[in-house]
């Protein structure tokens, strides 16, 4: 399925540096939580405690992400983005919840590499992803149908959420500088679904 992915000229504009990825992973096998996402998941975790970081807004990555939400009018202490939730979560010694193989999968990538990754469910997808400001200035994922996540990468809507049953998938990489492992971390994810039987297919946005 060839999916468009698009950033808005306003979002672009404002935000230039900004690079978006999209791995679309179809024939996925999904199901609970299991031995390989555990293992990642767990390995993701004791390299965050071991890196001697104490806060996750100390992290220049989501420093970065911490400012551009607060440009968009979203205070970042009450809504911080998705990477920044992992972080301070492992980095306050809890560890994190196990929802299904490939959400754990995404949010160990997302993790290793402090940047914010996002899954959701290809089959719920209406038209092409675009990324815009809302009429109130908030910057959002959406498609033809409505917003798929709220905050750019704050959290996404119950819609196109990722389930045991989810056969194929899409997984949104946002990139703010510093943060310059976006490919590395896409290559990672792809490998990991790869084994879980996925045909992959990459698009960069805009595009």
């Amino acid at each position: 399925m060839n999916v468009g992915v698009h950033v808005s000229d306003e979002v672009a504009a404002k935000w230039p540096a900004y690079r978006a990825a999209v791995v679309i992973a179809e024939g996925v096998r999904n199901g609970p939580s299991d031995d390989a996402s555990e293992r990642l998941l767990t390995a993701a975790e004791q390299a965050v405690r071991e890196s001697g970081l104490e806060r996750a807004a100390d992290d220049p990555r989501i420093a970065a992400w911490r400012a551009v939400f607060s440009e968009f009018g979203s205070k970042p202490s009450r809504y911080p983005c998705s990477a920044e939730s992992l972080l301070a979560r492992v980095l306050k010694g809890e560890p994190l919840p196990r929802i299904n193989a490939l959400v754990d999968t995404y949010n160990a990538v997302s993790l290793r590499h402090v940047i914010p990754v996002g899954g959701e469910d290809l089959d719920r997808l209406r038209g092409d992803l675009r990324l815009v400001r809302a009429d109130d200035g908030e910057v959002v994922w959406r498609d033809d149908e409505g917003v798929t996540c709220r905050r750019w990468n704050w959290r996404q809507e119950p819609r196109t959420r990722l389930t045991e049953a989810t056969r194929n998938a899409f997984f949104v990489f946002d990139q703010l500088p510093p943060q310059q492992s976006l490919d590395a971390a896409v290559q990672e994810l792809i490998g990991h679904l790869r084994e879980r039987g996925a045909q992959i297919s990459v698009t960069e946005a805009p595009s």
